[in-house]
This record gives structure tokens, sequence and C-alpha cells, in this order.
């Protein structure tokens, strides 16, 4: 990495695992990066003390010593963007690990730096900008194919204005050479790098108002969220955290996906790295990697790199969305960031919060949820009639130790978020997946986006989704009466609750994800099995007031047809679902009292 021309150079007199001091640094900025020892590792400056400074180092510090030379480069820790970041794996600081591995092999050696954009490649530029424009921060130059689905947009860069010079005509260019220059003689590339800890301008934020569909049901039809939203997945050990976030990067209505593997497990990441390419993405027919970046920082790599791998991904996200696009960040997990932190914090010797946690925990995570948005992107065409809008929506997996949501990471995640999908590893060990507990989850952006499903959900959406959560709430009352009296003290009514809740939860709620036709349900699919399930109950009901018994509604094999419905396809369902109701109220209609 390049260095100031007036160079700041100090020395190590303290080494502490990934933290490390160094005293002769005056005029070293926070946040500023630095190379440490012989082999120029990566650090940056978290606390400054007269003319010492402490930094969190991203690599291994074993084999330092004493006495090396710290220098300061004058820049904060910066993510390179220009074409090129589609279908890309870096790790926590930018680093390519395909070009890692390239150079180091599998396990990657300390101080092993790489440029995130490919130098070489050329890409087909084509100008939209033209001589004499007045351009501002977010004013696209010209667009680049980067990908079947993503059409990149070269934009000025953050706090940048003037009128151009000169642009360059329609050809192939790399990603260094000059694109445009203003009149201040300022050059424009078609990649320039932008701080990770310092969110991007917008021009104006916007009230949510469409959903972000998950294509999960439990999600899209009881705890939705809106598009530039947030939302936590809290769960203990195998509540399937990672599945319900690889679930969404494959089949949500987001155009852009930003997964980050923070502190997981090298066979989770490994898995991500082998079955994304090989997904094939619906729009386009292309493989899934073609509009997906992954930021990889597994369990096993420097603690340091996890607090920087949210903020890149999260940097990456917001590049996407100011170009227009509806970007989806999956952060696995935050806990882990936050272990970061509270190591970090320790090493410091801060004064700790609750459960050893610094005591700017909440601060560092509101301000990380608080990056998302529905949004108009800056540049002169936000005033106009039509503006360039773009969403960024960030679902946060956490993993509270022992499953237990009253710690901290959770409870501070839950009051800055606006949905809670909380997972229930009691549904998990009866593999009941997505392990949603419907009574503890919920959703703050319903209201919003009312008028969105009136508009362009199924007919009805709402009154069944109501309807839905009144059973579910019944069947918990329901159940704790069975548990002091048991089943016979019930009603033929009460207990025909408790039959179809328990389809609600085993056909409607639970979703395979390895299920060809099951993993991926729109809207019609999951409208239709909720009315299915509904009218199934307003049917039977009917049959219980010409007093025929339970017993004889419960022995019929229409049950049964309603189960194999999850496994139909969702296009045709609706015709599908109606034929399945015509049939089973043909037969509960046959029945008569004995």
């Amino acid at each position: 990495m390049a260095v100031t021309e007036q160079q700041i150079v100090g020395k190590l007199v303290r080494i502490a695992g990934p933290m490390i001091e160094a005293d002769g640094m005056l005029g070293v900025s926070m946040g500023e990066i630095l190379t440490v020892g012989k082999l120029g590792l990566m650090g940056e400056v978290i606390r400054i003390e007269g003319d010492k400074i402490f930094a969190q180092v991203f690599e291994s510090t074993e084999g330092m010593y004493l006495g090396e030379d710290v220098h300061a480069t004058g820049v904060p820790l910066a993510v390179e963007l220009g074409p090129g970041l589609m279908g890309a794996t870096y790790d926590g600081i930018q680093r390519p690990l395909l070009a890692l591995q390239a150079s180091s092999g599998d396990f990657i050696g300390r101080g092993i730096t790489a440029v995130a954009l490919d130098r070489e490649k050329k890409w087909a530029f084509t100008p939209v900008a033209t001589v004499g424009q007045e351009v501002i921060s977010g004013d696209v130059l010209g667009t680049v194919p980067e990908t079947k689905a993503i059409e990149h947009k070269i934009m000025v860069p953050p706090y940048m204005a003037g009128k151009i010079a000169s642009v360059k005509e329609a050809g192939e260019y790399t990603v260094e050479e000059v694109i445009a220059t203003l009149e201040d003689g300022t050059e424009l590339k078609m990649m320039h790098k932008s701080p990770v800890k310092q969110s991007r301008p917008v021009h104006k934020i916007l009230p949510p108002a469409e959903p972000f569909l998950t294509r999960q049901r439990v999600l899209d039809m009881l705890f939705p969220i809106a598009k530039g939203g947030s939302a936590i997945i809290p769960g203990g050990f195998g509540a399937g955290k990672t599945v319900v976030e690889q679930s969404m990067s494959k089949y949500s209505n987001a155009q852009v996906i930003v997964y980050v593997g923070c502190g997981e497990r090298g066979n989770e990441m490994a898995e991500v790295l082998t079955e994304f390419p090989e997904l094939v993405d619906p729009n386009t027919g292309d493989s899934l990697m073609n509009r997906t970046i992954l930021v990889v920082n597994t369990s096993n790599m420097p603690v340091a790199a996890r607090d920087a791998s949210v903020y890149t991904g999260m940097t990456l996200a917001e590049y996407y969305r100011d170009m227009g696009y509806d970007v989806a960040l999956m952060a696995d997990s935050t806990s882990r960031w936050a272990e970061a932190l509270r190591e970090i914090s320790s090493r410091l010797e801060e004064m700790p919060g609750e459960e050893g946690y610094p005591t700017y925990l909440s601060e560092r995570i509101a301000a990380f949820y608080e990056r998302c948005g529905n949004v108009i992107c800056c540049g002169t065409e936000a005033t106009s009639d039509n503006p360039r809008g773009g969403s960024l929506t960030a679902v946060g997996a956490v993993s509270p130790p022992g499953g237990d949501f009253s710690e901290p990471v959770t409870q501070t995640s839950m009051r800055v978020s606006g949905a809670l999908w909380a997972l229930d590893s009691s549904l998990a060990y009866r593999r009941h997946y997505p392990s949603v507990n419907w009574n503890t989850s919920f959703t703050l952006y319903f209201d919003g986006l009312k008028d969105w499903f009136e508009e362009n959900a199924p007919n009805g959406w709402i009154m069944r989704r109501q309807q839905a959560a009144s059973l579910l709430q019944r069947e918990t009352e329901l159940n704790d009466i069975v548990q002091l009296v048991g089943p016979d003290a019930l009603q033929d009514q009460e207990r025909l609750i408790l039959e179809v809740s328990r389809l609600v939860r085993e056909v409607f709620l639970q979703q395979s994800a390895f299920s060809e036709n099951d993993a991926s349900c729109e809207l019609e699919k999951t409208f239709g099995l909720l009315e299915t399930i509904l009218v199934y109950h307003e049917e039977c009901m009917k049959v219980l007031e010409r007093e025929v018994p339970l017993t004889r509604i419960t022995e019929l094999p229409v049950r049964e047809e309603i189960f194999r419905l999850k496994e139909e396809p969702n296009k045709g369902f609706t015709a599908t679902k109606d034929a399945c109701i015509e049939n089973f109220k043909q037969v509960l209609g046959a029945l008569e009292a004995k």
C-alpha cells in the first residue's frame, strides 16, 4: 500500500494478540491504516494517546518483535469500487481469495496482498455524460455490462462535482484508465475508493412501501419486511439461521446479494463457495454468482478482520444501491462481530459493559443497521420527475449463547431492527424448518406495506393473514388448557382448532429448503396454501353445526390431499388449489349426522 509523502514511522512497543502499540506516531489520525513490521501487515488505528497509537492488525502477529517499524499511510480503511465486483469472493479487508490462493496456496501466508479489482481486464464502456455537462456526486458517466443481470453504472464519486472537459468514446478500457476529466483537472476512472466506516451519501430516504419478498411463506405472510428495512434472525446452534439466509440469497426479490460470512465455520462457507456458482438465477438463467458478492471471514481468521468484514460488505452493498438496484445484505453472524469487538476492547483495557461487551456495542450495532434504507440516489436526476431509486435491506443472523434471547447482542439488535424472525431450537429438534417461532417473532413494517399487498397480492391477503394469526394464538391458549385437564375436556369446535392449527404448522409454516417445488414459494402459492386450510376450517365448522362428530371428519382422506399441496409447483397453483377446495367441499357436504 502506498504511503504519504511525509511518512510517519513509529516503533512497536507492545504486542497483545491482534492489538499493537507503537510510539513516535504523532500526526496519525483515528481509523488510519498502518503497515506493521517487516511483513507489512495491515492495521487500523483505534486509539491515540499523545504520540502513542493502538492499532488492531488484520492478520496474525505471531513472530513479530518489539522495535519493528510501523508506517502510517494517511488513508482510512477503504474498498475499491468498480466493474469486476460481481461474482468475486473477498476476505474481510477486500483481498480477493482466489488471487491469494493462486499466489500462496490454500493456506494464505501473512503479509500477502492483492488488488481487489483486476487491473488488466478491459470493460466495454458506453458514455452517457457529454462534454460541457455539469455533474455532481452520483451522476452517471457511462455504463458497463458487468454480467447478464447487472449493468454497472460508472458514477461520479461522492463529494465531487464540476463541468466535464472530456469523456472517452465508447470502447474497452481498464478500471485504471481515465474515462472523463473535469475542467478543474480532476480525472475520473471506472474505479474509486470509498471508506468502509463512513456511509455513502444519498439524496433522500423514503418510507417503506414495497416488501422484500423472501419466498419463505412464514416470513412473507406473517412477518414481512420492506425493501430498505432490516431484520434479525436469532437462534441457538442448529436452529437453521444459515440455511434461512442462504435461501433468501437464492430466492428473494433482491437484484444484488452481498453475503458476509463473519466468523462462521469454514465448512459452512465452503458450502456457500461451492454451491452458489452452481445455482441458476431464475431471472436470467445464468449463475447466481453473477449477481452475488461474497465476503468471507471464517472463525479461524484473525479476529480483527471480523470487525472490518461487516463494514466491507455494507459499503459494497451501498455502492450497488447507489446505482439504483435493490440490494440485500446477509450478515452471518453479527454475534461473531460483537465477540470481536469484545476481544479488542478487552485488549485495550476498556471498561467492560454487560457480559464483557464494550459499552459502545449498542452504538455500533445501531449505526450498522441505520445504513439500510429505501432511498433516492444522489445525482442531478434526484430532483427530476423520475429519480433513480435504490434500496438496501439487511438481514443479520444472531447467535445467542444457549439460545438465550436476553443476552446483549440480541436485545440491542431487536431495539434497532424492524423485524424479529426468532428461530426456536425446540421446533428445529422436531424438524420444523424454518424454525420461526410465530408467537415470539414480530414485524414493524406491515402497516406501511398494507397498500402494496392490497394492490399486488391475491385478493383477501390481509384478511387471511389475520385469520391465521388468530388461529395460532387460539391454539396456544387451548394447548395450555389441554396440559391442565386433557383434550377430552374440549368441545369439538375447539379440538377442530387444534387439528386445523396442525395443518397450518405442518403444511404452511414448514417449508423444505431442499425440495425443488417447495424451496421457493411465490405469493400465489403462499396465499393459496393458507386459503385452502382456512376454507377447510370453515367447511368443517359447518359440518359440526350439523352435529357430525369430529372423528368422522378427521377420518376423511382430504387432509392428506392438503398435505400434498405444498409439493405442487408455483406455476398454475391456483387451479390446483381450487380443485382441492372443490373436492373437500363435496366430501364434507355429503356428511350427515347419524
